[in-house]
């Protein structure tokens, strides 16, 4: 019977990874030398490096380990950490990068097709009776998957079982593409449903995780999302229907923030003090709220701000909003309490994070969000942990001096839309014969690749590049024209 499993019992196809191999002379001197975590060896690509980082930490931990299901290798696993009171879980199905699934952040995001929890768990197994012969032989399942692949540009992707019937494997070739790593093709998207009925007819079983349905109902949101508002508002900015989304007129580059949020789902305003940014997330809210049916908005910013968020919302939409405040047992009772929005300052999001999860917030609008500039702060983890469709962030300053702390809070906005940390960095970052970071080049392709999810005033952000040390142009994001000063 062909049913959607649990995202977490993923079995990737061993082709998935598109890391280089280690070189020989690499692969024979592991023991030799201790992989440094701030210089890369000049033999190994940096891909290379970064996984056997990896590799190296991952062997080094005194996890817990626990197998979840019924083989001693090829199973599931559930990994925890003792020191953090984490735990993921992991699913074995070979040796070679790629081949398995975790279900931790650093796994979705790297590109590499491992992380510190599968190589712990390669480790254990390799010491098992049998566990070394086995991965080397590999894992052959009877049933066929539809799996979600990270690495790089995210995509769909097939991998019949052994038993796959010849019938089942013909429709799926028609949907994806077997010359492209059984890349699903993008037009046949909405055929996935009639895949899975036709495996379910014929018998087979075919698994759908729930990472890749997750993907798919992204996908198709976004253009629901769209379609909706090209009918709502078929002349743009310049729609008459706009004018009365809130109790005041607003601007046209205000109008245009709006749309914009509305359509990207998750995005970053990153407009100079003064232009408007709390009007427009609030006429993004207004546009979810009666396009989209949002019920439960969070607001995010610094406790300076809270009760001027409020007024704000009084004074453009007729909407009703709590401002959390107090000890723990009032702010229970306020997120038990109904309605439109809730406004919250960051300094207690993480002894909340408990009451914000059973509320369930559809948009969140983070304030200031220099204020998670730097990802290993309390409210910057936090802040991430929140379970939205939506998201907006708000902040004048979205580059000030490092380039890790734009790549920080566009995480929060999508985690996947720079790729890896690493490889930015990599790509980006000027370093001198120490390995200090002295400047940064190529800011352009940032611009390009945050255009979707970025929005600020045409013109601004050159001096915060020029501050950073890098080059004489902001790497443009999607722009428009702001008033005249």
């Amino acid at each position: 019977m062909s049913t959607p499993k649990n995202s977490e019992h993923r079995k990737p196809s061993p082709t998935k990874t598109k890391v280089s191999k280690p070189t020989k002379s690499a692969a024979k001197s592991p023991a030799a030398a201790r992989l440094s975590r701030t210089r890369r060896p000049p033999e190994l690509e940096v891909a290379d490096w970064q996984a056997g980082l990896r590799r190296q930490f991952g062997r080094e931990q005194n996890f817990g380990l626990k197998n979840l299901g019924g083989e001693p290798v090829f199973s599931d696993f559930r990994v925890s950490n003792p020191a953090s009171g984490t735990h993921y879980r992991v699913a074995i199905r070979g040796q070679a990068l790629g081949q398995n699934f975790c279900s931790c952040p650093d796994f979705a995001t790297n590109d590499l097709g491992t992380c510190t929890h599968i190589e712990f768990t390669l480790a254990k197994l390799l010491t098992k009776r049998g566990g070394k012969a086995a991965l080397k032989n590999g894992f052959a399942p009877t049933y066929s998957e539809i799996w979600l692949d990270y690495a790089g540009q995210r995509c769909l992707r097939f991998r019949a079982g052994t038993d796959c019937p010849s019938s089942l494997l013909t429709k799926a070739k028609a949907l994806f593409d077997a010359n492209a790593n059984w890349a699903l093709r993008a037009e046949q998207l909405n055929q996935l449903e009639q895949l899975l009925q036709a495996a379910q007819a014929a018998g087979h079983e075919l698994r759908c995780y729930d990472d890749a349905w997750q993907f798919v109902a992204q996908i198709r949101d976004g253009e629901r999302r769209h379609a909706a508002l090209v009918k709502a508002y078929p002349k743009g900015i310049a729609d008459k229907a706009l004018n009365k989304l809130l109790k005041v007129t607003l601007y046209p580059y205000q109008r245009e923030g709006a749309l914009f949020a509305a359509r990207a789902g998750r995005c970053l305003i990153g407009d100079e003090m003064g232009l408007g940014k709390t009007v427009q997330a609030i006429a993004a809210a207004e546009l979810f709220a009666r396009h989209f049916g949002v019920q439960r908005v969070l607001v995010v910013c610094p406790t300076s701000l809270k009760h001027q968020w409020k007024n704000e919302f009084a004074r453009f939409a007729e909407r009703e909003v709590q401002v959390i405040h107090g000890l723990r047992t009032a702010r229970q009772l306020q997120y038990a309490t109904e309605s439109f929005c809730k406004i919250t300052n960051y300094e207690t999001l993480e002894r909340d994070a408990d009451l914000i999860a059973a509320w369930a917030p559809e948009l969140v609008i983070a304030d200031e969000a220099q204020r998670i500039k730097n990802w290993n702060t309390i409210a910057a983890r936090a802040l991430k942990r929140i379970s939205s469709p939506y998201a907006i962030v708000l902040t004048g300053t979205p580059l000030e001096n490092r380039l890790e702390e734009l790549i920080s809070i566009i995480q929060f906005v999508d985690q996947h839309r720079l790729g890896p940390t690493w490889r930015m960095l990599d790509e980006h970052q000027m370093r001198d014969e120490v390995g200090r970071v002295v400047g940064y080049r190529a800011l352009d392709r940032i611009g390009q690749t945050l255009a979707p999810v970025m929005l600020q005033a045409q013109g601004r952000g050159a001096d915060a590049v020029a501050r950073a040390g890098g080059q004489a142009h902001f790497c443009t994001p999607h722009t428009r024209a702001a008033p005249a000063p």
